[in-house]
């Protein structure tokens, strides 16, 4: 990467100073386009001067159409607002206001993405504004109106700098759609990097995805720990041989950890602690979960605490604050976001317990159902799990578990449930160890690609 991404004003400075090395591409299911040609097209109808210094919505059905709005407005729209896909149209207008939009972009106002990816226009001049776009994020998991969140290329960008992924023949790909955080970093790394981008396809399975990228010979592959499970359980999952596997977005425990390292062993395995809040607040790349105790109240560009046993993050990289009215606060008085993470130190490390807003009371005795999954997950048949709240006349809820087995079972599974209850024993409290067990086929995932924690 020739410019450090602190010193960014847009995503095209990069591509006016390319590096050398093969040509990249940005692939999706249905398109393509040479990163190079970026520079001598554009996608939005019209001339791009009309939404120079406006506030813009990007609300697309395809994520293909807005990767290549995105790189047309940033630099030259004073704000873009990027729409998730699952954005429910009763909570578009609300968004639109906060946003204080004066452009909608939509796929009807984009060019056709398989055909515009491949035009040229000669009369297209890259933008030379040295306007730095104030990019805002929705949140995800809400039950209304998703909250606004303001960040800046230099937030996005700032984890980018000496990370993995910048050799010359990286092809980047994620389980993450790019209108999320966590798709938009792996986006970005590859286009500020030196690499190519595989974007996943709208309602494209597991399966088809991998495939996809095998024939793109991805190297780097992002997603969620609940994603990589349904890898595993893929009959494509050895269709890839990635040289890094990065996952973030839930808690990594050591099952998936352990998991990954033995199917993929040629693969460096990795997990972040990021949000849309607190932006990659840190890396842990040594193949354990958890993470070093030595990073809370070390010095750096990232500043950690733990108070009340929750984890803090302060940092450049964090959303600058919430936009519309009447929002909460994003920071305390010190500039640290609460994530709402519970950890607990043990020894020389903290490990994640789970949402401090996901706790299951068991006669008042606090569960955090992360922490009875990843105790279930270290059971070999284990490929995936769910602990949720039943009731109870006595306690008020129980510890009930939904459990996916990799394959079926040599023996009974009465034998498979009993050996999960003896580790969740022999590791857990009482009152953590689920009173019921069951067995299903598959797990629902939420659209940002988390377990689904439906009642």
């Amino acid at each position: 990467m020739n410019t450090p991404p602190h010193a960014l004003t847009s995503i095209r400075d990069t591509l006016r100073n390319p590096p050398g090395g093969p040509r990249r591409f940005l692939w999706s299911a249905g398109a393509s386009v040479c990163v190079g040609d970026l520079l001598s097209g554009r996608s939005l109808d019209g001339s791009v001067t009309e939404v120079a210094g406006r506030s813009v919505v990007v609300a697309t059905r395809d994520q293909f159409a807005a990767a290549l709005a995105l790189i047309d407005l940033d630099g030259t729209a004073r704000r873009v607002t990027l729409c998730t896909p699952d954005l429910a149209p009763e909570h578009l207008h609300a968004v639109v206001a906060n946003a204080r939009a004066e452009v909608i972009v939509s796929d009807y106002e984009v060019r056709s993405p398989k055909s515009e990816a491949r035009r040229q226009t000669s009369d297209f001049t890259p933008q030379t504004s040295d306007r730095r776009t104030e990019w805002v994020l929705l949140t995800s998991g809400t039950t209304g109106a998703p909250k606004l969140l303001v960040h800046s290329v230099a937030s996005l960008t700032a984890p980018i700098g000496g990370a993995v992924g910048q050799e010359a023949d990286v092809v980047w790909g994620t389980f993450y759609d790019m209108r999320r955080y966590g798709g938009l970093q792996i986006f970005l790394r590859a286009l500020l990097g030196r690499g190519s981008f595989v974007m996943s396809g709208a309602g494209e399975s597991i399966s088809d995805y991998l495939v996809r990228l095998a024939a793109h010979r991805v190297t780097h592959v992002s997603g969620t720990p609940s994603h990589w499970r349904r890898v595993l359980m893929s009959p494509a999952a050895r269709a890839i041989a990635p040289r890094y596997i990065r996952l973030s977005g839930e808690i990594a425990d050591q099952g998936i950890l352990n998991a990954l390292g033995s199917f993929y062993p040629q693969a460096s395995v990795g997990h972040a602690f990021a949000s849309t809040e607190t932006g990659v607040g840190f890396e842990v790349d040594d193949g354990l979960a958890g993470f070093p105790a030595s990073l809370v109240g070390a010095p750096g560009d990232v500043q950690i605490k733990i108070a009340d046993g929750s984890l803090r993050i302060r940092s450049a990289r964090t959303a600058v604050r919430y936009l519309g009215e009447e929002q909460s606060s994003l920071t305390d008085d010190e500039g640290f976001i609460d994530t709402g993470d519970m950890v607990e130190r043990r020894g020389d490390r903290y490990y994640f317990l789970g949402r401090r807003s996901g706790i299951i009371n068991v006669g008042g005795l606090k569960v955090y159902p992360e922490e009875v999954e990843a105790a279930i997950n270290r059971h070999e048949a284990v490929r995936m799990s769910r602990v949720r709240a039943m009731r109870s006349a006595i306690t008020g809820s129980l510890v009930a578990a939904d459990v996916v087995l990799a394959n079926q079972p040599g023996g009974p599974l009465l034998d498979v449930e009993r050996d999960i209850q003896r580790i969740c024993r022999e590791t857990l409290t009482p009152h953590k160890v689920p009173a019921t067990i069951r067995f299903v086929p598959a797990l629902d995932l939420a659209a940002a690609g988390k377990l689904a924690r439906h009642a």
